[in-house]
């Protein structure tokens, strides 16, 4: 028995492959589990579709599990096999283990740490359970890769880094301002990436955005997306006075805000610092701004700077994230190994005579009168008694290779014994 994936992501397919191959509703999810589960050999699966991914994950005994898989998922969605398998990877047990850990903790993601994709493998896996696809080792393999991904998550900083220009925005005016709470902002134009500020700055205490556009039903329409106040373009010189964050991002093709019109604003706030996001190519806000004092500027290249600092840091954090994986995959291919037979006879003995010998200390005690000769006597008729109690159990356990759920018998016999110690192992 062995654990597989198969699967393409944005690392290996375009766009329009992983749109073609997507699974795209539930009725499809459960078709796509419905065909594999019918293919030979293969014992549990579980689907992941994203917009950066589709994956398969499997448990199954089939030697030709690949080309099996692959001629699923072109017949299914329609795609060409030879144009699919230049696309797709497959891997095998440990390379399959660490690649679904990796996956769990964000560290194969396109944003580097991001945490929604252990969501989404949660809701994979919560699919699959509900149409009786996962198994024993899918149980075992999702709940340590969900382990795995808290574990990376509270242990390194691999989160704590922003690396969004949007985000990275907001961090700088926390930064600035300590607290957002009780700031007012304005958005001047609708780009996505300054709507997704504003959207940041509302989430982290902003109280209130004005959003300024050229054309009012659309600064109307975004001002009620965030419960805010629309205005013309033609007042927001005006109402620069009444705010503490800026987000510029229109398409004029020169500075729509001056040094001058700043200067204005900042007298009327007696000096209160203001913050200035610049998303705009070309820039909306004449670099000059920045050296008033008590005004804070950045452009679209400041930021991306940030980002790319953040970045390099998660890669930092990243490394320790591997050292953490390489520790659950030894722990998880520890307890793969401990469902085989030979080690649980060994344990299985192990237990029967530790309680022989506990048992036959005690009855010296009590029995002190009786020879050593005495006790060569009781402590043979004790392995008999082992012996005979442990033939039938080990002689199960031998042919236990002739079943099709060896694994369900060996972890059963495990738990009723108690064979395994606090991490897993064996019992000495």
């Amino acid at each position: 028995m062995k654990i597989c994936v198969v699967g393409l992501s944005h690392k290996t397919a375009p766009v329009e492959i992983r749109e073609k191959v997507a699974f795209s509703s539930q009725q499809k999810l459960e078709e796509g589990i419905m065909l594999l589960k019918k293919l030979d050999g293969i014992k549990e699966c579980i689907i992941l579709s994203t917009c950066n991914r589709v994956e398969v994950y499997l448990v199954c005994n089939d030697e030709n599990w690949q080309d099996s898989v692959a001629n699923v998922f072109s017949s299914f969605h329609g795609v060409d096999k030879k144009e699919l398998l230049s696309h797709l990877y497959f891997k095998e047990n440990d390379d399959a283990i660490k690649h679904i850990f990796k996956v769990a903790s964000g560290l194969d993601s396109m944003v580097l740490g991001e945490p929604q994709i252990t969501g989404q493998l949660k809701e994979a896996y919560g699919f699959a359970a509900g149409k009786n696809s996962t198994g024993f080792f899918t149980n075992k393999l999702m709940h340590t890769a969900f382990s795995v991904a808290k574990r990376v998550r509270t242990e390194t900083k691999i989160g704590s880094y922003a690396v969004s220009i949007s985000y990275v925005a907001v961090e700088l005016a926390k930064k600035i301002f300590e607290t957002l709470e009780d700031k007012k902002a304005m958005l001047i134009g609708a780009g996505e990436m300054a709507e997704l500020a504003a959207k940041h700055l509302i989430s982290n205490g902003v109280k209130e955005i004005i959003v300024a556009n050229r054309t009012f039903e659309r600064a109307c329409m975004l001002a009620s997306e965030f419960n805010g106040i629309p205005c013309s373009f033609e007042e927001f010189p005006e109402k620069l006075k009444q705010v503490d964050i800026v987000i510029s991002s229109t398409g004029a093709p020169t500075f729509i805000i001056t040094p001058e019109k700043v200067k204005e604003a900042i007298k009327s706030r007696r000096n209160k610092p203001m913050f200035f996001i610049d998303i705009a190519v070309p820039r909306d806000i004449d670099p000059k701004v920045n050296d008033l004092d008590n005004v804070f500027v950045y452009d679209i290249d400041d930021l991306q700077n940030v980002v790319d600092a953040n970045l390099k840091e998660r890669q930092r954090e990243a490394e320790k994230a591997e050292l953490i994986i390489n520790e659950e995959i030894k722990a998880f291919k520890d307890w793969m190994n401990s469902l085989s037979v030979k080690p649980i006879l060994v344990s299985l003995r192990r237990h029967f005579e530790n309680i022989k010998e506990n048992e036959l200390n005690e009855a010296k005690k009590k029995l002190s009168h009786l020879t050593e000769d005495d006790f060569k006597v009781i402590e043979a008729l004790l392995n008999a008694v082992v012996n005979k109690a442990l033939h039938k159990p080990t002689i199960f356990l031998k042919n236990l290779s002739n079943k099709e759920n060896t694994y369900l018998y060996l972890d059963a016999i495990k738990e009723l014994f108690d064979l395994k110690g606090e991490h897993g192992e064996e019992k000495n």
